[in-house]
């Protein structure tokens, strides 16, 4: 129940199908788009980017559902999932990832997790070379 009402009171920000957009997006909630972002998008919330919508840009968020089009990076804190209709032109760095049969993607991928061990590991090296 309670899980319902925070949904009720986060803001959802929706952008229609005909509508562009040039210049960066940053929001605190939800956001849907169905039209044409010319510039990156930085959510605390959930992307949608509908059949119609297209991005032009980076993305940074918690979620993302793409169903449409992106044309750069991409950035996911929790899950991305990829529609059959999504076109994904970028690199992605994700935590989780779905992606349904028809999705096409283009680019390098790379796990969260993955970066953070990376990223151990050096400093480990470091440590030794320093002793």
């Amino acid at each position: 129940m309670a899980k319902t009402m925070e949904l009720e009171n986060s803001p959802i920000n929706i952008i229609t199908d005909g509508t562009v957009i040039k210049g960066d997006i940053i929001a605190s909630g939800d956001f849907r788009l169905d039209g044409k972002l010319e510039g990156n998008i930085q959510l605390n919330g959930k992307l949608v980017v509908g059949d119609s919508g297209i991005v032009n840009g980076n993305v940074l968020c918690q979620n993302a559902n793409i169903i449409g089009c992106v044309n750069g990076n991409i950035s996911v804190k929790e899950l991305l999932s990829l529609h059959a209709t999504a076109r994904v032109r970028g690199d992605i760095l994700i935590n989780n990832l779905s992606i349904e049969p028809g999705a096409m993607f283009s680019g390098k991928c790379r796990m969260i997790d993955e970066i953070k061990a990376q990223q151990e590991q050096e400093a480990e090296k470091e440590e030794v070379v320093a002793e």
